[in-house]
């Protein structure tokens, strides 16, 4: 068992190597922001991390159940950082999709990659009939903006039963796209 001395000791460590880890951006305008050392570039400038995503279609959006439906998203790069992160995607707040993609490589105006365009097929075999809210999402712990890391579709999927009918009686099909209001 540990005493109390040693147990500070330790947390005296931790804590300073936690604080070394991290570094406060002073150039990022009002309000200090949290990164990770491990972005800093080697002329310790650092490199400024910015996913957002910018775009999801969804399509259908009126579906069987048993039927695939395929979800778009696009993500922008907005900044300099290079790694690789999970794209996600949720109906009803249930991942039903996810990708492990690498962003970056490029400076702006380099001719690096900015703009990815990732797919996902949601199988919705097994899943009741009813209307499902469609998220996409790229988490990434650095991202100096992580507000703009998730977009909703405002128009609901909806499900329904094999030989089913859809509201107002329509058909089967349809496709909605939600785009971040910043690139209307």
């Amino acid at each position: 068992m540990r005493t109390g001395k040693a147990m500070l000791c330790t947390a005296m460590a931790v804590l300073t190597a936690g604080l070394m880890f991290l570094s406060t951006r002073a150039d990022a305008g009002p309000g200090p922001k949290m990164r990770f050392a491990a972005a800093e570039s080697g002329d310790g400038g650092g490199t400024a991390i910015n996913l957002t995503v910018r775009q999801v279609t969804v399509q259908p959006v009126r579906a069987y159940v048993g039927d695939i439906v395929r979800i778009e998203m696009w993500v922008d790069n907005r900044e300099e950082g290079s790694q690789s992160s999970n794209a996600e995607v949720f109906a009803n707040k249930k991942r039903v999709g996810r990708q492990l993609f690498r962003w970056g490589g490029g400076s702006p105006g380099t001719g690096g990659e900015r703009l990815y365009k990732l797919y996902f097929d949601w199988d919705t075999k097994g899943w009741a009939p009813g209307e499902y809210k469609i998220k996409a999402e790229v988490f990434v712990f650095e991202d100096a903006s992580p507000f703009d890391n998730e977009l909703t579709a405002k128009q609901s999927v909806i499900l329904a039963a094999p030989g089913g009918g859809f509201p107002g009686g329509e058909t089967a099909g349809g496709s909605y796209t939600e785009i971040d209001p910043r690139y209307k």
